[in-house]
């Protein structure tokens, strides 16, 4: 009996070690002097890379510069694929993803996630030629969007039998719709817009549907098991949120002056809980 909870008693010691070692990552990142960030890159204005400066900034860089000053650590961002995003966060490759995810109870089990950082639909633009008018008429027909997202299974679940191809970059799949290899192409309706925006007098050919396909919840995604991350990266977006600097960036990406045109911003950064 001596030897059984000798054991036992070895064992729980084990597995406590174990999780105060795998829950320290907070710990972690002050050591190294750094905040190492899985971003697009490619997702203006979320995380894009400035022409000018060739740096990469936008919305969501905006939001994790904030938490590494918080930290007291220097922000590296790491340009990673949409499908990667969640493998590189479990495998320890960045500390945190701010890379346009959408928080939904499937990811729930895979990682945990922030407040709320963004709320948007998903929706799809089509050549104004093809006659479709709604969702429902792009049954049958191929349609464009990023690969490793919630875009494809939205449109799936939308319109069972759509024909869907999928690219490495949104731009790569709105760029194959201007060549007419597909019909429709199907994004955050931000990205969306703001691409339809840059087609200039070429708008005329275009129409984006009424529907949304889904509404999304967008967050930034911390590894499982690190309550002491997710407590500061939370902390640092209800000051933002407190002291007005939330909605400021807001608008300094999204506001009536860009090529998103929002008049305002229809969330807050509040909560961590979602719908479904």
């Amino acid at each position: 009996m001596r030897h059984a909870i000798l054991a036992a008693t070895v064992v729980a010691t084990s597995l406590l070690w174990a999780s105060a070692a795998q829950a320290d990552q907070l710990a972690d990142i002050k050591k190294k002097g750094e905040l190492v960030v899985g971003v697009l890159g490619t997702d203006e204005p979320a995380t894009f890379i400035d022409p000018k400066t060739r740096e990469i900034v936008g919305y969501e860089v905006d939001l994790v510069n904030a938490i590494a000053k918080k930290i007291g650590v220097k922000p590296v961002l790491k340009q990673i694929a949409v499908a990667a995003r969640i493998p590189e966060l479990q495998q320890g490759h960045v500390d945190l993803i701010a890379a346009g995810l959408t928080h939904n109870k499937e990811r729930e089990a895979q990682i945990d996630f922030s407040l709320t950082t963004f709320v948007t639909g998903q929706k799809a633009i089509v050549k104004k030629d093809s006659g479709i008018a709604d969702v429902a008429g792009l049954a049958g027909k191929k349609v464009l969007t990023i690969r490793g997202g919630t875009q494809e299974p939205n449109i799936r679940k939308a319109v069972p039998n759509v024909e869907v191809v999928t690219f490495d970059t949104s731009q790569q799949a709105f760029q194959a719709l201007q060549q007419g290899k597909g019909v429709g192409y199907v994004d955050d309706e931000a990205a969306l817009l703001r691409s339809y925006a840059k087609l200039g007098p070429q708008k005329a050919r275009y129409t984006v549907l009424p529907q949304n396909l889904s509404t999304e919840a967008l967050a930034i995604g911390i590894k499982k098991g690190e309550p002491a991350l997710k407590a500061v990266v939370d902390d640092t977006l209800r000051e933002l949120e407190k002291s007005g600097e939330a909605d400021r960036i807001f608008l300094k990406w999204y506001g009536p002056k860009t090529a998103s045109g929002f008049e305002k911003r229809s969330f807050k950064l509040e909560s961590d809980k979602i719908d479904g």
